[in-house]
C-alpha cells in the first residue's frame, strides 16, 4: 500500500468516525447536575477530582471543598485553592483510621462532616461539591448510604458532585452518572519513596 492509499483510508475511517461522534453529540441534549465518582484503588481520585474544581473555578462557578478523613491542612490543593475565591472548603477529618485509632469519635466526625455537607446540597448558589475520600466514611459505617443518597438526590438540579475515595459501595456506584475506578499497577511508595510535594502532597 502506497502513501496515497492510507492517507485516503486514514481519511475515510475519521469521516466516519466525525459522523458516529457528531450524531451522538446531537443526541446529547439534557443539561443536568452530575454525580461523578472517582474510585479504585490507583493514584489519582482526588487530582483528577481538584483538576475539575480548577475547571469549574475557570468558568466562573462556585465551589463547595469538603474533604472527610483527611485531616492535613498543608497539602498542595488546599494551600492553592483555599486562596482562591468562589471556593469554600471544610476540612471534615482528623486523619486515617490507623492514626485516630477512636471508632467513636471517627463516626462523630464524620456525621458531623455530613451536617456540613448537607448544608452545602442544599445551597443552589454552589455550583460543583467535591466530597473527597466520602467513600471511607460509608464503607466504615459511620455514614448511612441511605441517608447520603437521599441528600444527594435532594441537591438542586444543576449542582454536580464529585465523589472520591478507594471501594465506592455499590449503592454509590449504581448512582453515579458517570463512575471510573483507577487501578493500581506501579506506586513509588512501595519502592521506599516518600510522599513527595507537589505529588502526593
Amino acid at each position: 500500500m502506497d502513501t496515497n492509499d492510507r492517507e485516503q483510508r486514514h481519511r475515510e475511517r475519521m469521516r466516519r468516525k466525525k459522523t458516529v461522534i457528531d450524531a451522538a453529540i446531537d443526541r446529547a441534549e439534557t443539561d443536568k447536575g452530575l454525580l461523578l465518582v472517582l474510585t479504585g484503588n490507583g493514584k489519582g481520585k482526588s487530582s483528577s477530582a481538584f483538576g475539575m474544581v480548577a475547571r469549574a473555578l475557570g468558568h466562573g462557578m462556585r465551589v463547595g471543598v469538603a474533604q472527610f478523613v483527611k485531616g492535613r491542612e498543608d497539602t498542595g490543593e488546599e494551600v492553592f485553592f483555599r486562596r482562591q475565591p468562589g471556593v469554600t472548603w471544610h476540612l471534615l477529618g482528623e486523619g486515617f483510621t490507623w492514626e485516630t485509632q477512636d471508632p467513636e469519635r471517627d463516626t462523630q466526625m464524620a456525621r458531623s462532616g455530613w451536617s456540613v455537607v448537607r448544608g452545602m446540597l442544599r445551597d443552589e448558589s454552589i455550583d460543583l461539591i467535591l466530597l473527597d475520600e466520602l467513600t471511607y466514611p460509608l464503607r466504615n459505617g459511620w455514614l448511612e448510604i441511605e441517608t447520603v443518597l437521599t441528600d444527594l438526590q435532594a441537591r438542586p438540579p444543576m449542582q454536580h458532585v464529585v465523589v472520591t475515595g478507594r471501594g465506592a459501595p455499590k449503592a454509590l456506584c449504581d448512582a453515579a452518572n458517570t463512575l471510573t475506578e483507577l487501578r493500581d499497577v506501579k506506586h513509588a511508595f512501595r519502592a521506599g519513596v516518600r510522599a513527595q510535594k507537589g505529588i502526593d502532597l
